[in-house]
C-alpha cells in the first residue's frame, strides 16, 4: 500500500507561487501514476495534474502553463509547483495514486487572496 503526506500549503497572494510536496510510504511508489487532485468547498475533488511512471505529464485546463507536477523516485516524493496563482485556485490539495478512490492523505490547504 501507498501512505501519503501533503504539505506545503499556505496563504497567498493572487500571482503567487507555491510548491506542494507528497511524501509517499512504499517500496513500489515509482510504478504507480500520481496525480494531484484539489476539492474547493461545495465541489466535487477533481484531479488537476498527473504524472505517470515514466514521468508523462497531463493537467487540467484550468491549470494548464501554470502548474507543474514532478515527482523523485528516490524520494518517494511527488511535487506540485503552481506559478500565476489565482483566488480559484483556492482548495484543499490532495495527492494520491491516480484512479485509486480511498487512501486519501489530511491535503495541504492553499489559499489566494490579496
Amino acid at each position: 500500500q501507498v501512505q501519503l503526506v501533503e504539505s506545503g500549503g499556505g496563504l497567498v497572494q493572487p500571482g503567487g507561487s507555491l510548491r506542494l510536496s507528497c511524501a509517499a510510504s512504499g517500496s513500489i511508489f515509482s510504478i504507480w501514476a500520481m496525480g494531484w487532485y484539489r476539492q474547493a468547498p461545495g465541489k466535487q475533488r477533481e484531479l488537476v495534474a498527473a504524472i505517470t511512471r515514466f514521468n508523462s505529464t497531463d493537467y487540467a485546463d484550468s491549470v494548464k502553463g501554470r502548474f507543474t507536477i514532478s515527482r523523485d523516485n528516490a524520494k518517494n516524493t511527488v511535487y506540485l509547483q503552481m506559478n500565476s496563482l489565482k483566488p480559484e485556485d483556492t482548495a484543499v490539495y490532495y495527492c494520491n495514486v491516480v484512479g485509486r478512490t480511498w487512501g486519501w492523505g489530511q491535503g495541504t490547504q492553499v489559499t489566494v487572496s490579496s
